[in-house]
């Protein structure tokens, strides 16, 4: 997946803590890279089997309206507090989380979101919603889900598909925007000792032309015996962001297998991103 350089970053909004601080996320990324920032706010209205004792529908549906704008308003003055210069822009909308926030995902740098909302009718952002944005987004999606340093290594799980090519991209422009290192990981099996030569001869080579491309940034990699998950889990510990791809080459030992991205986004100390694969009409699953 090519990340776009002249979208917004696209952060969503459901007044809880965590979408707030997916926020400040977002915002620290667009001023790195120049860019504005997009805070929405999607609510639906329940209108079906609605008791007669409450108020008319467009009464509900601009107090739904209402309390969104707030909630965003007050993201964007903690946004603006943080970066003073930064250009930021509100919406809310009426609609079903899911569609809508794949709709802004088509035209945006990276969309991120926080892995936990308030719930309820006006919580969109529950963890379900995290992970189906992060399968149907056509960008970078980003979720997070914890405290973070900006300076603190990048964290990238390889299997040596072409399918993890998008994630080592984002990992190492990433680590480029912030001015600090790489880790990359591949994860295996096998107990054999020239399996392991072997995957370190597989992921130098994949990531020899990123280095080419970045060469400021400081590259280490991660070979670990066992399964992935674990791997990237303990690293992310210690990472300003852990990086992967939604679909690998399968079997027991990928990398970039649909349960490893889910497992990460529930689990993971901080946040995580996740890289859908780059070819035209690939319908991949987490």
């Amino acid at each position: 997946m090519p990340i776009a350089t002249d979208g917004p970053l696209v952060a969503g909004i459901d007044g809880s803590r965590s979408a707030r601080t997916a926020a400040l996320w977002a915002a620290g990324a667009a001023s790195r890279r120049g860019m504005p920032l997009r805070l929405v706010h999607v609510y639906a209205v329940p209108l079906e089997n609605v008791p007669s004792v409450l108020p008319p529908a467009e009464e509900i549906r601009a107090g739904f309206a209402n309390l969104g704008q707030g909630w965003v308003s007050q993201v964007r003055e903690a946004v603006l507090a943080r970066f003073p210069g930064l250009v930021v822009e509100t919406v809310v909308r009426e609609w079903s989380a899911v569609p809508a926030l794949v709709e802004e995902s088509t035209g945006a740098t990276m969309l991120v979101l926080g892995s936990r909302g308030l719930g309820g009718f006006t919580g969109p952002l529950i963890g379900s919603t995290a992970v189906a944005v992060a399968q149907r987004g056509q960008c970078p999606i980003v979720v997070v889900g914890g405290a973070w340093r900006d300076d603190d290594r990048i964290v990238v799980g390889t299997d040596g598909s072409l399918m993890s090519e998008g994630a080592l991209g984002f990992g190492f422009d990433e680590a480029s925007s912030r001015n600090t290192g790489l880790t990359v990981v591949r994860a295996w099996s096998e107990p054999s000792g020239r399996v392991e030569d072997d995957e370190r001869r597989s992921v130098e080579e994949q990531v020899a032309p990123w280095r080419d491309k970045y060469p400021e940034v400081a590259v280490e990699v991660v070979l670990y015996r066992g399964r992935p998950i674990r791997a990237l889990l303990e690293l992310g510990k210690r990472a300003g962001l852990l990086v992967v791809g939604c679909r690998g080459r399968g079997g027991s030992e990928g990398m970039l297998l649909g349960s490893t991205s889910k497992a990460l986004i529930a689990h993971a100390e901080g946040p995580v991103a996740v890289i859908r694969p780059a070819e035209p009409g690939e319908n991949a699953d987490l």
